[in-house]
């Protein structure tokens, strides 16, 4: 994976192309971690999830939705948020690494997906889906 630290970050668009944002890699208690900027936000995600992510898609075949939700909130089986945050995943839980910020894991991390050239994703104002390449 091509590495952008903070001063080189990768300028991404959230899958409606509505909202802009920053991802970078950076370390964390000696952990290789994904940090998203969205405004003042700042979200940290487990950078292993990009390998993981890409292993379940090509393993599902075919488009999965994204079903993208806020932390507090429940998600659809079947979704790349649901696995996002799942016990069956290969980190037993939550992708997102901040109590408060662990969601919206399927708005931020697909697009990053699609500029490294893991997954093709969709565009559409809403209900969109990705599949890996």
């Amino acid at each position: 994976m091509e590495k952008r630290i903070k001063d080189n970050p990768w300028k991404l668009k959230t899958p409606p192309q509505t909202s802009e944002y920053e991802i970078y890699i950076d370390e964390k208690d000696g952990k290789e971690i994904i940090v998203c900027v969205v405004g003042k936000t700042i979200l940290h995600y487990d950078a292993r999830c990009i390998k993981d992510l890409h292993k379940m898609l090509k393993e599902k075949g075919g488009w999965i939705a994204l079903g993208s939700k806020d932390e507090k909130q429940d998600t659809q089986e079947g979704t790349v948020e649901h696995w996002a945050r799942s016990n069956d995943n290969p980190v037993r839980g939550w992708y997102g690494l901040k109590k408060g910020f662990r969601g919206r894991f399927a708005m931020y991390i697909p697009p990053l997906m699609e500029v490294l050239g893991f997954a093709e994703l969709e565009h559409n104002k809403r209900n969109n889906r990705m599949r890996a390449l």
